[in-house]
């Protein structure tokens, strides 16, 4: 960001931002655009740290042809998207959008007992700048797809309209520990035997008339883990998927029936912590004209979705006007070593993404 000449601010929960500061005076951005550069255990290289790359070039890009903007354009690489090692996902945007308290988020430890506040503070990116100082009039994230529609589609950039709802919940079942050859087979109340249904019936909810678009248990670990020892507890997690704001809001009260069938059935005791609670986002019609009609003027094929996956940009959505463009996913593959997209494709994508940048600096 200091190289392309750009002046760098970090805010107290670590988002770094990159103001290519106009010629006139502002106190907000024209437009502010990047992603987060935070990754999942065992990953690849494209998810979120492209957006902010991409980003970067396109500041350079118009640099480099002599353009000086009259407003501030910036570049933001948000915190802890991811929400791996921190929960919840989201962090930067969220403290940022308003939408999660800065102490909330601050005091979040990972499973060695470690803070957000410590962890920003080892690195250096405990920032000083205030939380919302940097404020912009809208929002662009440029991001693989993270799955096979574009592809499969033969789409070359994809227009977004929103993103679908997420709820993540923490689960944890309470059974009995004992032994595994005393203890008759009458007698037991096996956690796992528990999770095992529940893990079936969270499926199920992704079947029928009513059914939601998609249900994972992601993480699964066993108490005492020994082999000759009945599990006497499992804590899983719960990762529930759905676009349809009708659908979505019944998903606490499925997930509270599902639990219920599963203790009925098996004597075990079952609590469950909703993390994340995401509602459907819708992003605004028309800056995502403007990505379709930038694409459409490059001549790239266009693909109208809703993303699968949730990203800075739908907490964004929530203050100011926002828009995503994808580049297709080689295989559908992410979060995963094998995560790939070709180069050709992300000079697209980049490309779109500097054409609406352009626009707003002209117009602006």
């Amino acid at each position: 960001m200091r190289e392309e000449g750009l002046e760098v601010q970090v805010d107290q929960i670590g988002n770094v931002f990159g103001l290519w500061r106009g010629l006139r005076e502002c106190d907000h951005c024209e437009l502010l655009m990047g992603s987060h550069i935070d990754t999942v255990t065992n990953a690849g290289t494209y998810d979120g740290a492209y957006g902010v790359i991409a980003a970067l070039e396109c500041v350079a890009a118009l640099r480099a042809a002599g353009v000086h903007p009259r407003r501030t354009i910036g570049v933001v690489a948000f915190t802890n998207e991811e929400g791996v090692r921190f929960a919840p996902d989201m962090m930067g945007s969220a403290v940022h959008a308003g939408a999660l308290s800065l102490e909330e988020a601050l005091a979040s430890r990972d499973a060695s007992g470690c803070t957000v506040a410590s962890a920003l503070a080892r690195i250096g990116y405990r920032g000083e700048t205030k939380i919302g100082s940097v404020r912009t009039s809208a929002f662009l994230e440029l991001h693989i797809e993270q799955g096979p529609v574009l592809n499969a589609a033969g789409a070359g950039i994809g227009v977004v309209s929103g993103i679908q709802g997420i709820a993540w919940y923490e689960v944890e079942l309470r059974g009995e520990a004992n032994h595994a050859g005393t203890t008759p087979m009458s007698n037991r109340r096996d956690a796992l035997v528990a999770a095992a249904e529940l893990v079936l019936a969270v499926r199920q909810l992704t079947v029928g008339a009513a059914a939601i678009s998609a249900a994972t248990v992601g993480s699964l670990i066993v108490g005492p883990g020994e082999v000759n020892v009945v599990p006497g507890v499992v804590r899983m997690s719960l990762d529930l998927r759905e676009p349809r704001p009708e659908r979505f809001g019944t998903i606490a009260a499925r997930v509270d029936a599902a639990i219920a069938a599963v203790v009925r059935a098996t004597g075990v005791e079952v609590t469950a912590r909703r993390t994340v609670h995401l509602p459907p986002i819708r992003f605004d019609e028309s800056l995502t004209t403007q990505v379709e009609s930038a694409a459409a003027a490059l001549g790239c094929s266009t693909m109208r979705l809703v993303s699968g996956a949730g990203h800075d940009a739908g907490l964004m959505a929530k203050i100011v006007p926002t828009a995503m463009i994808f580049v297709p996913s080689a295989d559908g593959l992410s979060h995963c070593p094998g995560e790939y997209t070709p180069a050709e494709q992300l000079v697209d994508g980049a490309n779109v993404l500097l054409r609406v940048v352009w626009q707003r600096i002209r117009d602006g």
